[in-house]
Parts: structure tokens; sequence; C-alpha cells
């Protein structure tokens, strides 16, 4: 019997991390959770007016998140949570001292990343707030990395070939 494992799908908003992460756990049978659903109400109602969270507003947001990483993990269920998780200090919060979980970075352009933004409708998270995500961003040096340049079956093929 293999362990549980928890793969977080992270980038900036708008890279893709809810459909590929959705796909990837539907193609591995997995739990899939949208770290988005996650935030509390405050969180939210700052980003739909534009407004860059601090760290001091993801701390409880993280927070709950890594408990349900390793409540997952406590229950032998695998699953992948799609979550910005944009510096190392936020990976390093989710993770914590849990082994079984992995990063897959969601590498695209800042031009790739904005256009999409642009052609998204309904979402709390607007296309100006782009360039704060860019800029508070640490690309890890412990993930697996995907360029999004590429349909959405090959980068949810690519990401199964490195982490089975």
């Amino acid at each position: 019997m293999r362990l549980a494992q928890v793969v977080i799908v992270m980038g900036v908003s708008g890279c893709g991390k809810s459909t590929i992460g959705a796909e990837l756990a539907e193609q591995l049978q997995w739990s899939f959770y949208d770290g988005d659903a996650f935030h509390p109400v405050a969180n939210i109602e700052k980003m739909t007016r534009g407004v860059p969270l601090t760290d001091g507003d993801r701390r409880p947001w993280l927070q709950m998140l890594h408990q349900k990483i390793a409540a997952c993990l406590a229950l032998g269920e695998s699953a992948v949570f799609a979550c910005s998780a944009l510096k190392q200090y936020y990976r390093d919060q989710l993770k914590g001292d849990l082994q079984t979980v992995k990063v897959v970075y969601l590498h695209g352009s800042f031009p790739l990343i904005q256009a999409r933004l642009e052609q998204r409708e309904n979402h709390f998270m607007k296309a100006e707030l782009l360039k704060s995500q860019f800029a508070s961003l640490e690309e890890p040096q412990d993930a697996i990395v995907v360029e999004i340049d590429q349909d959405l079956a090959a980068i949810v093929a690519e990401i199964i070939q490195q982490i089975v």
C-alpha cells in the first residue's frame, strides 16, 4: 500500500492552479481542494477591492490549509491543493514537517498570465493585482517546475510523470 501524498499546485493568480489541480486530481483519482475556498471573508473582500493581502492576512489562511493537508495525510487521503504559496515561508508553513508533500510550480510569463486574467470573469482576484503577485513571488528551488505555455493535457501529463 502506498503512502498518502499531497501535491500543492502553486503560482500567481491566473496561472491555472485550479484548472490544472482539478484535472490532476481527477486523473490520479485523488481529492482536490482549492485554497481560495479556505480564505476568510475579510481576505476575499480585500482582494475584491483590489487590495493585496498582507502576511498577517494570510497567516490564518495558511494555518487552515496546513491543518487540512495534515488531516488528509493522517486519514490516508491523497490530495491535490491549489494554492498561490508565493513565498518560501508560505510553502514552509503549508508543508510543516510533513514528508509526503510535493510542490508543483506553474511557471509562466507576466504577459501570458495577464492576458489570461483579463479574459477571466467573475473572480475576486483582479488583473491589477498581478504585479503585486509577481513582486511577492519567490520562485521555489525545491519544486517541480512546469511551464504553462502548453495545453492542459501536456501540463498534467508532465506533472504526473514527475510525481509518480
